[in-house]
């Protein structure tokens, strides 16, 4: 339980619980359980203690879930985004950042897990590792009632059986969402795109690393949800919800150190910076040996720096990129993945791949162009009244 110990200080440090007085002897029973637990050398669940709900349920919701709030002083530090644009090109700074933003990585990365998925605290108050792996495009999806076919107790032992699940929630986005298409050739440029997606997969995952090991990940780390001093050391990070385990290969550099959008990346430019973070990242692992260690102890040592220098090169980088991305993922794989498999596309891909993607593609597409009509219909009448 020692792994789960850290991942809940990393959740929870420095969150600051009030006790009020109905909650005080169940907080001091608690402490007893943990301790006699502790004795007994059983799993000992975290310090939280479940708050009785009075309230009664409202709109079919029986239980509230959990909040873990902390409150940053402006003496803490600003959001990265306040001064990023203004002050990406001075070297000090940036070296600063990197160092910090390394040095998360390395930590949070450590421990290998045993699977894919997300944290959460039972009810009987255990840290587990039960839960899909929510990430935040997940959750829009499902906000527009987009099925994701994802119930909340999946959780993932190989990369190759999340792969296919995201690239299925992808094919969902197609199918469900109203205006997911424009015309006939964009539905063959997406189904195009998708289909080749699921053919390529295994050219981008390493078999060594197909079970493992698996790394607790950041999926939301844009510059709003970090805080940073005036040298900008990283001083505080939130928004940590959407953080998940996932295959060590999708643990990337941020795709907006270059103040371009997913799917605008300049990759010269990109591969510059990447390469600056990259150092900093390999010297840490140097000097504080902060090596990721592999399920099997009899084997080598792991360097994140390496693994993520080897995504880049193979273009792992992009297909995950991808993967995370509903709306970038045919601008990214038309741009970045398809020409690292044939240099001169033939133009006849988008009439010939939508016949792999799905059986009876012309009763698919001509439904898709109903929806839009639809769909563009009801706006307009949405904004007439």
């Amino acid at each position: 339980m020692s792994q789960f110990h850290d991942y809940t200080v990393l959740l929870c440090q420095q969150v600051k619980l009030y006790d009020s007085v109905p909650l005080v002897k169940t907080r001091y029973f608690h402490i007893l359980r943990r301790r006699f637990l502790q004795w007994l050398r059983l799993p000992v669940p975290s310090h939280y203690v479940r708050h009785p709900n009075k309230i009664k349920a409202l709109y079919g919701v029986s239980e509230a879930g959990y909040l873990l709030i902390e409150y940053i002083e402006e003496t803490q530090g600003t959001m990265l985004s306040n001064t990023w644009s203004e002050k990406q090109t001075d070297v000090e700074l940036r070296t600063n950042f990197f160092r910090g933003l390394s040095q998360i990585l390395l930590s949070i990365s450590r421990t290998p897990l045993p699977r894919i998925g997300s944290f959460i605290i039972s009810r009987e108050g255990y840290v587990t590792l039960s839960n899909r792996p929510l990430s935040m495009e997940l959750q829009e999806l499902e906000n527009e009632k987009i099925p994701t076919e994802l119930s909340r107790d999946y959780t993932y032992s190989t990369v190759g059986s999340y792969v296919s699940d995201i690239l299925a929630v992808h094919d969902s986005r197609l199918r469900n969402q109203p205006n997911a298409v424009n015309n006939v050739q964009d539905c063959g440029y997406q189904m195009s795109a998708l289909a080749a997606m699921r053919t390529v997969a295994p050219l981008f995952f390493c078999r060594d690393f197909a079970r493992g090991p698996f790394v607790f990940t950041l999926t939301d780390l844009h510059q709003s949800n970090i805080f940073v001093d005036d040298k900008w050391n990283i001083t505080c990070l939130v928004d940590l919800e959407w953080a998940c385990s996932r295959p060590i290969q999708m643990v990337e550099p941020p795709y907006w150190l270059t103040n371009n959008g997913v799917d605008e990346i300049d990759v010269k430019e990109y591969d510059k910076i990447r390469k600056e973070l990259l150092t900093i990242m390999s010297a840490e692992e140097t000097e504080k040996s902060s090596n990721i260690l592999s399920k099997d102890a009899g084997d080598a040592p792991i360097r994140l720096s390496e693994v993520m220098e080897q995504a880049w090169t193979t273009g792992t980088f992009w297909y995950s990129l991808a993967l995370s991305s509903p709306t970038g993922l045919f601008s990214l794989f038309y741009e970045h993945i398809q020409p690292l498999l044939s240099k001169h596309c033939p133009g006849e891909i988008g009439e010939i791949m939508p016949f792999y993607w799905d059986k009876d593609v012309g009763k698919f597409v001509a439904t898709k162009l109903a929806d839009k009509k639809k769909y563009d219909r009801e706006l307009q009448n949405a904004f007439a009244k």
